[in-house]
C-alpha cells in the first residue's frame, strides 16, 4: 500500500479541496482556529496536524503523505484483523486486496482526511476485537474519540459495532464496558457537531442518492475491478465469506450498515458521498479473503480424501473443520483464547461409575502438519490478488494523471502566468475559486482582484471578504475587459448565485460583456471577457459641430 500511495504521488497540480487544504494549514493556528468559527469546523483537526506538516516542508508530496501513511496504516490493520479473526493467510489477502481496490489508492493520494479516518475506524474496530478478548476499553475509546474528530461522519461506526455485539450475544458487562467508551468518544464529538451545524450551507450541493450512486458505491467497495469476472468472483467470495462467524461478524456490519444509514438519510436531508464512508471498504477484503480460505478449504479437503484412506480421510475432514470453525466475538471469555488456538475439547473421558478419569481415547488418524503446503496456498492467493491488479494497471497509471481530478489548479495558474499582465482586472466567480491564486499565487502577482476587499487570513474566511454589490458595480463599470477565473459551467448559466456580490458579477459579465477566449480545467477555467460597448468614462468626447452663426 506504501508503494502504491507513493507511486506517482507530485501529479503536477492540486485541485480544489486540496488547495483548501494546502492554503488553510499554511495559516497560524490563530487563524486556522478563528477560521473554523465560520466554515470546515469538522476538519479543523485535520488542518492543525496539516498544519504540523507543512510547517516542514510545504509542497503538493507533504500535502498528500499523511494520507498515503494512513492508507498504508489501514492495510496493516485490515491485515492484523484478518490474523487475529481467521488466519495469517486470510490477513495477507485481506490487507493485500484493501491495499489494490482502487478507490483506496485514488484517496490515499489526495491531500484530505478521508484515508486518515479510515485508518482510525479500522484501529478502533481492532481493539474492539481485544477488548472482547479482555483488554481495557480505554484504548478503543481514544481511538474513536480522535477519530470522530477528523470526520464526524465516522461516528456511524458505533451502529456496525453494535451490530457486532449483539450477534456475538455479549453478556451485560461487555456492553457497559463498550458503552462507556463509545459515551465517552460522542460526548467529545458534540461540542464539533453543534458547530458544524450551523455550517451545514457547505454540503448544500449533495443530491439525493439514487439507484445509481448506489451502483457506483456497491461496484467501487465490493471489489477490485468494478464490472466483469472480477467483480462477480468478488461477490462469489463475499458470499462464501459470510459463513466465516467471527470474522464476519465484524466485517459485514462495517461494510454495510454506515452507507445504508448516510444513504437512507440521504434521501430526506442530502448527505451522501462515498468518501465520507471511505472507512467502511475494510469489510470487503476481509469477507473476499475469507471466502477464499473456505474455498481453499473445500479444496483442499477433496484432494486429501482422493489420497487418503476412505476412514481416514472422513476423520481428518472432520478435524480441519473442527479447527476452523469460527466462533463469534461474543463467545470468548473475559481472559479468552487467541483465535488461533485449538478449538477442539481435549480427547478425555469420565468413568460413570467410580468417576475417575478414563485412559485418553486414540484421536483420529490425522493428516501431518505440512507447513511447505499451506505456504504454498498462501503464494498462490498472493499470486491471484496480483492477477486483477495487473489487468487494471492502465487505470491505476491514470488515476495519477492530475487530469484524473475534478480539476488542475496549477494547469489554470500556468495559463494565468501566460495571459495576464500586471494590473489586469480578474473576478473569480464564486469566490470560491480565489483558492486558485492563494494556492498558486504567483502568476496572479501584480493582477488587480476587482471583488476583494479583505485577505482570507485576516478577515477569518476561506478565500477573503468581498466589497460590497455597489462597490463593485463601479469598479466595473470602468473596465472594458476582465479575466474571469469561474466554475466551467457558469456563464452562460440559469444558476442564481446565493451571495449578492457574485449575483452583481454574474449579471454584470453576462450582460454588458463578451466572451473573448477561455481556457477549462474540469470545473474551472480561466476566460477574457470584452465589453460589448466602451464603459462611458472611456468614450472620447465628440467635437461639438459648428454653430449656425459661425457658418
Amino acid at each position: 500500500m506504501l508503494a502504491l500511495g507513493l507511486w506517482g504521488l507530485d501529479r503536477g497540480g492540486m485541485w480544489g479541496d486540496e488547495g483548501v487544504t494546502f492554503l488553510v494549514a499554511r495559516r497560524t493556528v490563530p487563524q486556522i482556529w478563528r477560521l473554523l468559527h465560520g466554515v470546515d469546523a469538522v476538519h479543523g483537526l485535520y488542518y492543525l496536524l496539516m498544519h504540523a506538516v507543512l510547517a516542514v516542508r510545504p509542497g503538493e508530496v507533504a500535502l498528500r503523505l499523511p494520507s498515503v501513511c494512513g492508507a498504508a496504516a489501514t492495510a496493516g490493520l485490515v491485515a492484523a484483523l484478518g490474523v487475529r479473526l481467521a488466519r495469517p493467510r486470510v490477513g495477507l489477502w485481506a490487507g493485500l486486496l484493501y491495499a489494490i481496490t482502487p478507490l483506496i489508492g485514488h484517496y490515499a493520494q489526495e491531500g484530505r482526511s478521508y484515508a486518515i479516518v479510515a485508518a482510525g475506524v479500522a484501529g478502533a474496530t481492532l481493539l474492539l476485537v481485544r477488548a472482547l478478548e479482555g483488554r481495557s476499553w480505554w484504548p478503543y475509546g481514544t481511538v474513536l474519540a480522535v477519530t470522530f474528530l477528523l470526520h464526524e461522519f465516522a461516528v456511524l461506526v458505533l451502529c456496525a459495532h453494535a451490530l457486532t455485539l449483539g450477534a456475538a450475544r455479549v453478556p451485560r458487562a461487555v456492553w457497559a464496558g463498550w458503552g462507556r467508551a463509545a459515551g465517552a468518544a460522542v460526548g467529545i464529538l458534540l461540542p464539533l457537531v453543534w458547530v458544524s451545524q450551523r455550517q451545514s450551507g457547505q454540503v448544500a450541493w449533495l443530491r439525493v442518492p439514487d439507484r445509481d450512486t448506489t451502483e457506483r458505491l456497491a461496484r467501487g467497495f465490493l471489489a477490485v475491478a468494478p464490472t466483469g469476472v472480477v467483480f462477480w468472483t468478488s461477490v462469489l467470495l463475499i458470499l462464501l465469506g459470510l459463513g466465516a462467524g467471527r470474522l464476519a461478524s465484524v466485517a459485514l456490519p462495517l461494510l454495510v450498515v454506515p452507507p445504508v444509514i448516510l444513504l437512507t438519510v440521504s434521501q430526506f436531508r442530502p448527505l451522501f458521498h462515498e468518501r465520507y464512508v471511505l472507512y467502511a471498504l475494510a469489510g470487503a477484503p476481509l469477507l473476499v479473503a475469507a471466502g477464499a480460505d473456505w474455498l481453499v478449504g473445500v479444496v483442499g479437503r477433496l484432494w486429501l480424501g482422493s489420497l487418503l484412506r476412505p476412514e481416514v480421510a472422513h476423520g481428518a475432514g472432520r478435524v480441519a473443520v473442527a479447527e476452523r470453525r469460527p466462533q463469534l466475538v461474543g463467545a470468548l471469555a473475559p481472559g479468552g483464547h487467541h483465535p488461533g488456538a485449538a478449538t477442539h475439547p481435549p480427547l478425555t473421558g469420565i468413568d460413570r461409575t467410580t468417576g475417575a478419569a478414563s485412559p485418553p481415547q486414540s484421536p483420529t488418524p490425522r493428516p501431518p502438519k505440512r507447513p511447505a503446503r499451506t505456504r504454498l496456498i498462501a503464494l498462490a492467493g498472493v499470486l491471484a490478488v496480483s492477477v486483477p491488479f495487473l489487468h487494471g494497471l492502465p487505470a491505476y497509471r491514470n488515476d495519477r494523471l492530475a487530469a484524473h481530478r475534478p480539476e488542475n489548479l496549477a494547469e489554470v495558474s500556468a495559463l494565468a502566468g501566460h495571459e495576464l499582465s500586471p494590473g489586469d482586472p480578474v473576478l473569480f466567480l464564486p469566490s470560491f475559486w480565489r483558492v486558485t491564486a492563494l494556492a498558486y499565487p504567483g502568476p496572479f502577482a501584480g493582477v488587480r482582484d476587482l471583488a476583494l476587499a479583505e485577505s482570507g487570513a485576516r478577515s477569518g474566511t476561506l478565500s477573503g471578504r468581498e466589497v460590497a454589490p455597489g462597490e463593485l458595480e463601479a469598479r466595473l463599470a470602468g473596465v472594458d475587459r476582465v479575466w474571469i477565473v469561474a466554475q466551467s459551467n457558469l456563464l452562460p448559466s440559469r444558476w442564481v448565485p446565493g451571495d449578492p456580490v457574485d449575483r452583481v458579477k454574474l449579471d454584470v459579465v453576462d450582460g454588458e460583456f463578451a466572451r473573448r477566449r477561455q481556457y477549462v480545467s474540469g470545473r474551472v477555467k480561466l476566460a477574457l471577457y470584452i465589453r460589448r460597448t466602451p464603459p462611458q468614462d472611456m468614450v472620447t468626447p465628440a467635437p461639438a459641430p459648428p454653430s449656425p452663426a459661425r457658418r
